[in-house]
């Protein structure tokens, strides 16, 4: 089983390494791992943010665990040379059209959370969001309007195979947990919508024992501070998806605490926090590594087929938390290797 690892930039070398001692410790036989530049730190020594031998490293890979790309030095760069291109460029070459990200509380950050105890608890959903269509991969550029000011655009569109794909891993996500799936669109106002809540519906049909419903965005952005504990699964595409994903992570307690999978239809996956490059505390110890870890986690269970192994790392987070280990965003004290040496801790 080979693992490719991709850390990036800003605290993505830190939160990769611990997640790299925690799978070291299991002490998996054949699990192996090769590491490779991506994002500003790739286009600093190779002058691409998706160097040709990372995305080969990617592709020859069983799995890939991503720590984050952004990097100011590069802001100036062209578009197509900014770090973010790279994990755009990762999802399109590798078909990853699929971005799973739960949101669970851990019981002992109830208080951590925005949102009151009692409501924060009720915290136990996954968003399913779809990666390769929308404004981010849609035409887009600048232009001189006929006054000549200057108007940007971004073209918003899916096809109905995008839809009805993203849709069955939403039901088949929901058929493996409480079988509610909440579609979440903007009908009302968008024709790219209207076609998302045609195909859910239509494909709701292979999957008759999944309660569906669906939900305007704004609505759902809503319901997801004022009563999070009604959803099951989210599936929604990725412009929306983006956005509520994050907002999932401030009602766990910190973005630092959140995983993510982006899969291929065959399970292969790339496995990354969502928290992103963090260049204002990089190098300084004081990133969480749990997500980079939980998402580790995740990589074995989908793609890996460890599903034990996975239960062993969420279990030894768990307990970690539990036994006090909490990092600065999480209110505490404890550097990424503090962390990271809780949780190696607990899992032995």
């Amino acid at each position: 089983m080979l693992i490719a690892l991709l850390p990036g930039d800003g605290i993505g070398p830190e939160v990769i390494a611990e997640a790299r001692r925690v799978l070291e410790a299991l002490g998996l036989p054949g699990l192996t791992f090769e590491e490779a530049a991506v994002g500003g730190a790739a286009y600093k020594a190779h002058g691409h943010p998706l160097p040709a031998a990372t995305l080969d490293l990617a592709r020859r890979a069983d799995a890939i665990l991503f720590g984050a790309v952004g990097d100011p030095d590069c802001d100036a760069l062209e578009r197509h040379l900014r770090p973010e291109q790279a994990i755009l460029g990762l999802r399109k070459e590798l078909k990853l059209f699929a971005n799973l990200r739960p949101a669970k509380l851990f019981p002992e950050l109830a208080n951590a959370s925005a949102l009151r105890p009692e409501v924060a608890a009720r915290i136990d959903l996954v968003i399913v969001r779809e990666l390769n269509g929308d404004v981010y991969f849609g035409e887009k550029g600048m232009r001189t309007t006929a006054d000549g000011r200057r108007e940007g655009y971004d073209i918003m569109s899916y096809n109905e195979d995008e839809v009805r794909r993203i849709a069955r891993v939403g039901f088949e996500t929901a058929m493996a947990r409480g079988r509610k799936l909440c579609s979440v669109d903007k009908a009302n106002v968008l024709e790219t919508s209207q076609l998302w809540r045609d195909v859910i519906i239509e494909t709701h049909a292979e999957f008759p024992d999944v309660e569906l419903s669906h939900m305007y965005v704004d609505n759902a952005a809503m319901q997801l501070v004022r009563n999070p504990g009604q959803f099951d699964v989210i599936v929604t595409g990725n412009l929306f998806g983006d956005i509520l994903s994050d907002q999932a992570s401030m009602c766990v307690g910190s973005i630092g605490m959140l995983p993510s999978a982006s899969l291929d239809a065959n399970q292969k996956g790339l496995y990354e926090p969502i928290h992103g490059s963090a260049p204002d505390i990089a190098g300084q110890g004081k990133a969480n590594p749990l997500a980079t870890i939980l998402s580790a986690a995740m990589m074995l269970r989908y793609s890996l087929g460890q599903a034990d192994a996975a239960d062993r790392i969420e279990a030894a987070v768990a307990k970690a938390l539990a036994e006090g280990a909490r990092s600065p965003d999480l209110g505490g004290a404890m550097t990424t290797g503090e962390m990271g040496q809780a949780v190696l801790a607990a899992l032995t």
